[in-house]
């Protein structure tokens, strides 16, 4: 269960900085990456069941970006030198306690507002087992049919950068 400490403690985290192009340029705390609103990588692991529903969770409140708000993707910020797949890897076993599935390579996407620059890489899972939230990031769990989607996202809460996903990912579901 996520702690104060557990909260404050991604601010010193280490995130790579990256140029327009994707190759990085600096290395800096997670903190002064928000502060200063510096484009980094991260990864979006769209879980999706064999009855065609989108896993979708919710943020935990202390989130330094979006508490509170609902998700359509698993995932997050890439490590310092970690590869796509290692992180969402990685991100998938934390957020959702999958480590037995193949991910699917999608897409990359650039996401921009006034808190986040982003270069995404989307992967797809398909998977009909349990959900195990392992880290204190997601408190809340819940599958919506992919033919409701979209509208589930006009009525909630939901991460913009995912949903910008949002597209991408539903054009690559069989």
């Amino acid at each position: 269960m996520a702690t104060d400490e557990t909260a404050s403690s991604p601010d010193t985290e280490l995130v790579e900085v990256i140029d327009d192009t994707g190759k990085v340029v600096d290395i800096t705390t997670r903190a002064e990456m928000r502060r200063q609103n510096l484009p980094h990588r991260c990864t979006y692991i769209a879980v999706v069941d064999h009855n065609n529903q989108l896993v979708v969770h919710r943020r935990a409140d202390w989130k330094d970006v979006n508490p509170g708000y609902w998700d359509i993707a698993f995932g997050g910020v890439c490590g310092v030198g970690e590869s796509w797949l290692e992180s969402a890897k990685r991100e998938l076993a934390e957020e959702a306690g999958i480590t037995e599935t193949n991910l699917i390579d999608i897409d990359q996407i650039w996401y921009v507002d006034q808190t986040t620059v982003t270069l995404g890489q989307i992967y797809l899972a398909r998977w009909d087992g349990p959900i195990h939230p392992n880290d204190g990031e997601v408190v809340a769990v819940d599958k919506v049919r992919l033919s409701e989607i979209r509208s589930w996202v006009g009525s909630h809460q939901v991460c913009a950068d995912s949903a910008a996903a949002l597209d991408t990912i539903l054009a690559h579901i069989g």
